[in-house]
Formats: C-alpha cells, sequence, structure tokens
C-alpha cells in the first residue's frame, strides 16, 4: 500500500509540469460534418479521399493532439470547391489553412490571414502533395515534421514552450517536437516501481 502511494503521489506532482508544457506547431486535421476531427496520421501517409477536407492550424497546443487548436472556419468542401469544376481521372481536396494570431506565432512576424483552396491533383495523392500543390512553399525538418506552411512562419519548428522548453535550433528548424521526456521519464519509473510490488508479493508468499 505504501508503494502505491508513493506512485499517486509521484503521478499528482508531475502533472503540473506536464500541464504547462505545450508546442506551437502546425495541426493537421480532417473535415467532419461540418467540423473538425484531429487526424491520426501523418499527411505524408493519409490519402484523402475525393470530396474530402484537410485543415491546418497554427496554434500553441498542448501535446497530445486532441487537445491542439482546431480550425476556426468551417470545414464544407462545397464552399470550397464550388468554382473549381471536376476533372476525369483526378481528385479534388478542399484545403483550409489558419495561421493563428499573433500571440500563436510568438514573434514579430503577423500572421497571414485564414484562406481556403481547392486542390485538384491524382486520386493517389497525400495530404502532404495536396498541400504542396496550394500552399507552397513548405519547410520540413531533418525528422519530417511539418515546420512552415506558405513560408510561415519563417523560422522554428514545434518549439516546447514552459517549464520543460528547451531551445530549437534556427539551422534545423527546431528539434521537431520529439517525444515528451517527462512521459517518458514517468514511465520508466513506473515499470520499476511495478516490478518492486511484484518482488515484495512475491517476499510475502514465500516467508
Amino acid at each position: 500500500m505504501a508503494l502505491l502511494a508513493g506512485v499517486v503521489v509521484l503521478l499528482a506532482a508531475a502533472a503540473p509540469a506536464q500541464a504547462a508544457a505545450g508546442y506551437r506547431y502546425w495541426s493537421f486535421w480532417r473535415g467532419a460534418d461540418g467540423g473538425w476531427a484531429y487526424q491520426q496520421q501523418g499527411p505524408a501517409v493519409y490519402v484523402p479521399p475525393d470530396g474530402a477536407v484537410d485543415g491546418w492550424r497554427f496554434a500553441v497546443s498542448p501535446d497530445g493532439g486532441q487537445q491542439a487548436a482546431q480550425p476556426r472556419a468551417a470545414s464544407g468542401f462545397a464552399a470550397v470547391c464550388a468554382d473549381t469544376p471536376a476533372q476525369t481521372g483526378r481528385k479534388r481536396v478542399a484545403v483550409v489553412l489558419d495561421f493563428g494570431t499573433a500571440a500563436d506565432s510568438g514573434s514579430a512576424e503577423t500572421p497571414p490571414e485564414q484562406r481556403n483552396a481547392c486542390a485538384t491533383v491524382v486520386p493517389n495523392a497525400t495530404s502532404a502533395e495536396v498541400l504542396a500543390a496550394v500552399a507552397p512553399p513548405l519547410r520540413y525538418d531533418g525528422n519530417g515534421l511539418l515546420c512552415a506552411i506558405a513560408g510561415f512562419p519563417k523560422a522554428g519548428c514545434a518549439e516546447q514552450l514552459g517549464a520543460a522548453a528547451k531551445p530549437s535550433d534556427p539551422e534545423a528548424g527546431g528539434d521537431g517536437g520529439g517525444p515528451d521526456v517527462g512521459l517518458i521519464a514517468g514511465g520508466a519509473l513506473l515499470a520499476v516501481l511495478a516490478g518492486g510490488a511484484v518482488w515484495q508479493a512475491r517476499r510475502r508468499r514465500t516467508s
């Protein structure tokens, strides 16, 4: 019981530090019933169907995806692609770009206005290829993380903010966000404590 109580205390102590951390990055969304659903697949992997809506939002958001800031515009395909006729052997994908607010940018750089675009691409095009067709230039870091859309922001890449923040490498475009070190450390700690609990139980049975 004492061991379990120690685990609870340690996790409670770690929670505020986790809550204080966040990242400044482009989050990826898909249109769903006029709203937005967090995209579980990366843009280089996901192949949107004809009539899909890809959404992007630049903002300071907590690590973990689902709690990221959504695009502020609606996700209707018809409104975005109304003036783009269908073509045989091509698909149309609506793209909603929300460059965030001045507070989100974290610099003197003024975010561009929100805008929409209708991409006409080959049927097997990924969301990364869709984005490249309507919002160049794109900037990626050495790990393949998307850092900038339409050249925004000019520098940085998924900078971590809060108590656990680490400086980004301006030449590499940042540290790519990376895994949450606090979470990994917490998992390792739990594994050690769980092993200790098993050892104590076995010792009681054999004594």
